[in-house]
């Protein structure tokens, strides 16, 4: 695998303002997510810098870009909102601790090549996940609308304060935040294209408040921003919360997964590309690891920014180092201007993003497609909303690959069956109908078709049970590609029962796994050896051959 991202200067225009043009959508939504998660606003710059730059240079998807996204910030709230009421004093260094070791379970994760299987999830699950996180980031941002300051709790007690919050609301607060979303949502197409709306929110938002709120103490807002680099936050782990901050490394881990290699997919089907999907998972780890150690909160890839960056022409990682370096310039050198930006137009802007990040089109329409898969989505969204992230993810592809499992092994049992007489079941040539024919019943031929998972096993069983009398058993598994453990179990239980029953036992097409999982199983030392076939004309022949003489068609 090689080291870092291919970089070259081909394309220097296109990826320089495409690179530019991402870090203008980054700085408010960067703001945005670091005020959310409870860390700061530098956080969310820090970590819109640190996580898009190792990413771009080591990852493998050479457009995406990487920040602090929806998903992830849900998840880092809650993470320092736990640590931080466990341990006040060294709270928040946990939490940075923990976007340490999300980063190194990416980067084992990408070392162990397990990128193919990140997102080899059901869409209803996918959908369901991410339907929920938008709604939580949504309830997350209701009590700074308001003008309050978010109670504990998370989401539950957050919607456990709305009656309380309504009654505290600040009107001017509120007056900007929905200023904020009103010009998100309905600023014209035309003019999005030239400016992003969430920095002309975030810059109409704070003049606005200005100039109708001039005494600045009316207002909440960012405060001043440190300038310089920030201080190495040395890992920090506390016996009684080391298990917590391992789940929630995990949870962080597994989620920036799942975030950027569906952006990589996006950002594929734009450029007609393909990503190296465990050198991403590096990429990501690393940069996840080095914001955690120099205080940035978590980051993925995110949808908006790469969507803009190839729009503008962004081709190579130099459009995500750039993108880097430009918020980089803006910390040192202008973060003093943020600090005027009220806390409200950050809420607004956070809200949108939830809002945005509902599966709306899915919603709408997920009961017309399956009712078991609606089901399953809306038990994942309440399940992400009430319960746990990690859960609903786990509950929901459970039940999903159990449906899917369920159906698959109905409609392989289908291609299990036996057959005594030449019909129109299975199909056979003219010279294996005679042999068939020849046999007069006492001869069945027990055919299996496609991948023996487990769930047909019970079908073997069944059809095996069925038998009632014959001489001779013919295993047909010319077209069986795959066979399971539970399968070859049942069917060895059957070739055993036959060959105890006094039938003669007959194999025909066994190849590949198929026969190396019977051979491990020695399922033929139940047999003669002269007994295995891989042509199902011969097989016929000579099973007719032990129960009658072979007859003469000539």
């Amino acid at each position: 695998m090689q080291l870092t991202n291919r970089i070259h200067f081909r394309n220097l225009r296109g990826d320089l303002f495409g690179g530019v043009t991402a870090a203008i959508i980054a700085l408010p939504m960067a703001l945005a997510f670091g005020v959310a998660s409870g860390a700061g606003a530098a956080a969310g710059l820090w970590g819109a810098v640190l996580v898009g730059f190792f990413a771009a240079l080591f990852g493998g998807t050479p457009t995406l870009i990487s920040e602090p996204t929806g998903p992830m910030t849900v998840v880092m709230t809650a993470v320092i909102a736990n640590l931080t009421a466990a341990n006040p004093e060294n709270g928040m260094a946990m939490a940075f601790t923990v976007v340490m070791m999300a980063g190194v379970f990416q980067i084992v994760f990408g070392t162990l090549r397990l990128g193919k299987y990140v997102t080899m999830m059901p869409y209803t699950v996918i959908s369901g996940f991410m339907s929920g996180i938008g709604i939580i980031l949504v309830i997350l941002q209701i009590a700074p609308f308001l003008g309050q300051a978010s109670p504990k709790g998370g989401v539950v007690g957050t919607l456990q304060a709305i009656p309380e919050l309504l009654a505290n609301v600040r009107p001017a607060e509120t007056l900007l935040a929905a200023v904020t979303v009103a010009i998100i949502w309905f600023m014209p197409s035309k003019f999005k294209r030239i400016v992003p709306p969430q920095l002309v929110a975030l810059i109409v938002g704070t003049v606005l408040s200005l100039v109708l709120f001039p005494n600045i103490d009316d207002i909440r807002r960012i405060g001043e921003i440190p300038t310089g680099f920030p201080a190495i936050q040395m890992p920090m782990f506390s016996a009684t919360e080391i298990q917590v901050m391992f789940v929630d490394a995990a949870v962080l881990g597994m989620l920036g997964c799942i975030d950027a290699l569906l952006t990589s997919v996006i950002a594929d089907s734009l450029t007609r590309t393909e990503h190296d999907s465990n050198k991403e998972l590096i990429g990501q780890g690393l940069g996840n690891l080095i914001s955690g150690l120099f205080g940035g909160i978590a980051g993925a890839g995110a949808t908006m920014g790469t969507v803009v960056n190839i729009q503008s022409g962004g081709r190579t990682a130099l459009s995500g180092l750039t993108r880097a370096g430009v918020l980089l310039v803006v910390i040192l050198g202008a973060a003093n201007l943020t600090a005027t930006i009220p806390l409200a137009v950050l809420a607004g802007i956070a809200l949108k993003v939830g809002i945005d990040i509902i599966d709306w089109s899915f919603l709408k329409r997920a009961h017309e497609i399956s009712i078991k898969g609606a089901l399953i989505m809306y038990g994942v969204i309440a399940l992400t909303v009430l319960v746990d992230l990690i859960a609903a993810v786990g509950i929901g592809v459970f039940i999903a690959n159990i449906l899917t499992i369920d159906r698959m092994s109905q409609l392989q049992s289908e291609s299990v069956m036996t057959i005594a007489d030449a019909d129109d079941t299975i199909l056979l040539n003219a010279e294996e109908k005679r042999w068939l024919d020849k046999a007069n019943g006492r001869l069945l031929l027990f055919k299996l078709s496609g991948p023996m998972i487990f769930g047909v096993a019970k079908a073997i069983a069944r059809e095996h049970n069925a038998i009632q009398s014959c001489d001779a058993i013919i295993f047909d598994l010319s077209d069986v590609p795959h066979l399971g453990v539970t399968a070859s179990l049942a069917l060895e239980n059957a070739i055993a029962e036959a060959a105890e029953k006094g039938r003669q036992v007959f194999v025909v097409g066994a190849a590949g796994q198929t026969k190396r999982r019977l051979e491990k199983l020695k399922v033929f030392t139940l047999m003669p050896p002269d007994r295995l076939y891989m042509d199902r004309s011969e097989a016929l022949k000579h099973a007719v051959a032990t129960l009658v003489p072979v007859p003469s068609f000539e």
